[in-house]
């Protein structure tokens, strides 16, 4: 069932409608529990009125809702001269039914694990495929998805090609068949080299992070959202240099992270505040528990990246050696640090073990895949292993990529209505302006 708001809203340059859908959540159960799946379409004023096909857009993560626009720029403004652009929450986010240590808190953590396993791209594509035969009277439509959204744009092409008009890829190319330990070998040399360069950039962040380092060692500091702050939370704030502007973003945070007060060093609240504020892992709990079995066929992830980095010693911080950040790498301690994962801990550990994970990807079938795609591979990407990527292009029918050094992981987020653009020429055969 559909149920639609009646009345459309307003934003800057943009009329938005509201869809819930309520949908199984076991898929092999379809009478079972059901969920409820959120998707908010835009369009133009002038196109408001006019029958344009959809283009559905499939958010990073996984655990994130999808963007919240608030005007008319980037990327939509782009798809909004041709389509009506379908923003869908992913299961267990946004309006989703969404996931949380409160929302699981009535079951015991082998049902909690059991809910979880639902929450994979083979089911947001379940869920997709069944709206759009709703929404549309069972009409093709174009899909477009950045970094996790690229994973799940691969399964939607693996799983119900004959739903699809076109597809897009922005930075999230998957590896179709190697596992979680390949990635996080490839993806801590990444992480490795974009320390070399914020170190390099920012000439003194070394003794200042060395500084606070020390400091939060010595002395018992408490983040604004009451967990005690650790070197390894410290070296989670890598997630963001490998991100457009992120690096300047962790910068001036460590630049004023220490303050001199009457009774001698402390770190400032305004560090503890904004540093909740650049980790989401409190407030989307889907993407520690999840993260790693997003590469998972037949096998389970064993906690790959926290056995993988034993591999890579220099990210064992020491005083006497050079502070690394890491990346966006998921490891059990977090279960046992960040109050919103502590509840959760057990489900995540049989996640972690669980090896019945189903294949996502048949190599065979997406060998002859007829559905045009066009992806766009950023080469210095800290998140996506480059030759994986073109190890999985080569492997795919149809597939057109654009190859650059112009943007990191988030490019979509900065130069969208450019990077589509440009996405659209290549997968019509247009010539590139």
């Amino acid at each position: 069932m559909t149920s639609e708001f009646s009345a459309s809203l307003t934003f800057s340059g943009m009329i938005a409608r509201k869809h819930q859908f309520s949908l199984p959540l076991d898929y092999q159960n379809p009478d079972g529990e059901q969920i409820s799946i959120f998707v908010r379409e835009i369009s133009s004023p002038e196109n408001q009125d006019k029958a344009l096909p959809f283009i559905v857009f499939f958010q990073g993560g996984p655990g994130f809702g999808a963007v919240r626009p608030a005007a008319n720029g980037g990327w939509i403004k782009r798809a909004l001269k041709e389509y009506r652009v379908l923003l869908l929450d992913q299961r267990g986010t946004g309006l989703s039914t969404p996931v949380s240590f409160a929302s699981l808190a009535h079951l015991p953590a082998s049902e909690q694990a059991e809910y979880l396993s639902h929450f994979r791209a083979d089911n947001i594509i379940r869920d997709a495929e069944t709206i759009r035969k709703q929404l549309t009277n069972d009409e093709k439509w174009t899909i477009l998805g950045q970094s996790f959204g690229g994973f799940c744009v691969l399964k939607y092409l693996n799983d119900a090609p004959e739903g699809l008009a076109e597809a897009y890829i922005t930075g999230g190319i998957p590896s179709l068949t190697r596992s979680a330990d390949e990635v996080y070998q490839a993806t801590y040399k990444r992480v490795q080299a974009k320390n070399q360069d914020f170190f390099n950039r920012f000439s003194d962040a070394q003794d200042l992070v060395k500084a606070l380092a020390s400091h939060i060692q010595d002395n018992e500091v408490f983040l604004a959202t009451g967990e005690r702050l650790t070197v390894e939370m410290l070296q989670l704030l890598g997630i963001n240099i490998g991100m457009e502007q992120g690096p300047e973003s962790v910068y001036y945070l460590l630049e004023q992270a220490l303050i001199e007060t009457a009774t001698g060093t402390q770190v400032n609240p305004l560090f503890l505040a904004h540093f909740c504020q650049l980790l989401d892992f409190n407030t989307n709990p889907i993407f520690a528990l999840l993260h790693e079995s997003i590469y998972c066929q037949q096998s389970a992830s064993n906690w790959a990246a926290h056995r993988v980095r034993q591999q890579y010693p220099e990210f064992n911080y020491q005083t006497d050696k050079p502070f690394l950040f890491t990346g966006e790498m998921v490891y059990p301690w977090m279960f046992e640090q960040f109050n919103n994962l502590k509840p959760l801990q057990q489900a995540a550990k049989k996640l972690a073990e669980k090896q019945d994970w189903p294949n996502l990807y048949q190599v065979d079938k997406l060998a002859d895949n007829q559905v045009p795609v066009a992806a766009a591979i950023y080469s210095e990407d800290m998140f996506v292993e480059m030759q994986y990527s073109l190890e999985t292009t080569a492997q795919v029918g149809k597939l057109k990529y654009w190859l650059t050094s112009e943007y990191e992981h988030n490019g979509i987020r900065m130069d969208g209505e450019h990077i589509l653009d440009r996405l659209i020429a290549i997968n019509r055969g247009e010539k590139l302006r």
